[in-house]
């Protein structure tokens, strides 16, 4: 079994070798990283998602007709 170190070691020296491959994994880090941060955004920031379920268990009946 291959430790996350030892992926890590191989990763740095495939980069190594081929200096090309140093962008590639920048903007793949950067988008990882950015879906990442949008998921957690959506799911703390959204109102559709409602994680307190014993203080407000319904909360689309306290909604009014505008809401």
């Amino acid at each position: 079994e291959a430790s996350a170190a030892d992926t890590l070691h191989q990763i740095i020296g495939q980069a190594k070798k081929h200096p090309n491959l140093i962008s590639l994994l920048v903007f793949i880090g950067a988008r990882g990283t950015g879906a990442g941060l949008y998921l957690l955004r959506l799911a703390l920031f959204n109102p559709d998602v409602s994680w307190d379920r014993k203080n407000n268990p319904e909360p689309w009946n306290k909604l009014g007709p505008n809401d």
